[in-house]
């Protein structure tokens, strides 16, 4: 059964023996992906020649892959718990048109729309996860219907066309941006002050876990490794926001995903329901024998995806300010990819919602940089592929060394 202390960065020498050299090598999976991201960010910006760091382009990255974001932490649950969704993209489909006719034909409030296609993606995630969870049908074969099933539905309910523009209120959902309180002009300081209270937070949340880890002698990560490394991630984030502070700001979308992964960070790194879902994907059969409701957690994690792909289905029709058959066509794709590319397992039990998160800006930022470059659409299915391909094969290489 895999551990949830391997799960969360644990099961290293306790006390920080061996090097920073002897903690990468034990943490390669961790660290791997997040290096690979800096490498491919620091290819990129140097061969567009400064485009990829521009603020107006780093803004657009955010809106193109804040949909892609949302649904990779709903889908590391469902994988970590041993099973797959294949119907997000339909779903994003399904919730956008009805999204539409509400809000276009019905005429509807935002403040109506937004709460009752959220429910709506529950009850999605409601009826596949009833017969996974209590019926014990493949994951597989059940989101693949519903993938069908959704699509179609779509098809029905826009009659074949695209239904749009949304009201101005809706739009914001994506193309909004948080105001500056201090002033109308650039910078928007609100923007540079929120990136600085949150890689603030960010050090002093790493610094209080360290802390419990040391007091329970279970820490084995060097001091000198975490100091540099959460000195990086804090400029990195102040330097992102002061980027975007001097175009628009925040966009509402970013501030949405930012809530979003702190609050599903807590939830498997620190609750028991977390732990508990490691545990299911990690050995069903010794979850259950211990007492944990592995049916009804199943269940919970297809809901809570059925809620997020609603989610990105709203920010992607609120994108492109029309809701339309064709939305989400392979958005499961890239959903799944982001996950596995940021370390989870296809076994299940093992994954990190970071990782989920550096996975999809991996993705983000190679679809971003072959465009500026001009890289025909064929050839950037082909490299993505073969990305995807990589970190699976690294997976299985060192489950197999480690075995």
């Amino acid at each position: 059964m895999t551990s949830t202390t391997d799960n969360e960065g644990g099961g290293g020498k306790p006390g920080g023996g061996g090097g920073i050299g002897a903690f990468l090598k034990g943490h390669l999976r961790e660290y791997g992906m997040l290096l690979a991201l800096f490498a491919i960010m620091l290819f990129f910006q140097v061969v567009t020649d400064g485009t990829l760091m521009r603020p107006v382009n780093l803004t657009n990255l955010f809106l193109q892959n804040s949909y892609i974001i949302i649904m990779a932490l709903g889908m590391l649950l469902v994988i970590v718990a041993g099973h797959i969704d294949l119907s997000v993209g339909s779903v994003v489909a399904f919730v956008g048109g009805l999204a539409a006719v509400m809000s276009v034909h019905w005429g509807w409030p935002t403040w109506m729309v937004v709460p009752v296609c959220l429910i709506a993606g529950i009850v999605i995630g409601a009826a596949q996860g009833y017969w996974i969870a209590y019926w014990k049908i493949p994951s597989f074969i059940v989101t693949l219907a519903g993938m069908l099933v959704f699509r179609g539905l779509t098809l029905w309910l826009l009659e074949g066309q695209s239904v749009g523009p949304f009201p101005p209120s809706f739009q914001q959902l994506s193309t909004g941006f948080v105001g500056d309180v201090f002033t109308e002009g650039r910078p928007n300081w609100t923007a540079a002050l929120l990136g600085a209270a949150g890689a603030a937070a960010i050090v002093w949340m790493a610094a209080r876990a360290r802390g419990r880890r040391v007091r329970y002698g279970i820490e084995d990560e060097p001091l000198g490794f975490f100091l540099a490394k959460n000195g990086l991630v804090a400029a990195a984030i102040v330097y992102v926001a002061w980027l975007l502070a001097t175009y628009r700001g925040l966009p509402n979308v970013l501030m949405t995903m930012a809530v979003l992964i702190c609050a599903y960070t807590f939830l498997m790194n620190s609750t028991v329901v977390g732990r508990r879902i490691y545990a299911v994907g990690g050995n069903y059969k010794a979850a259950k024998l211990s007492g944990i409701n592995a049916e009804r957690l199943t269940f919970l994690t297809f809901c809570n995806m059925g809620m997020l792909a609603a989610l990105a289905g709203l920010i992607f029709a609120a994108r492109l300010n029309t809701a339309t058959p064709k939305a989400g066509v392979s958005f499961e794709l890239d959903v799944i990819a982001a996950v596995f590319i940021g370390g989870a397992s296809m076994s299940g039990g093992v994954g990190k919602i970071i990782g989920a998160v550096v996975g999809a800006f991996i993705m983000g930022v190679m679809n971003n940089g072959m465009s500026l470059l001009g890289v025909g659409i064929d050839y950037q299915q082909v490299i993505k592929g073969l990305v995807l391909l990589s970190a699976v094969i690294f997976d299985v290489y060192n489950r197999n060394k480690a075995g």
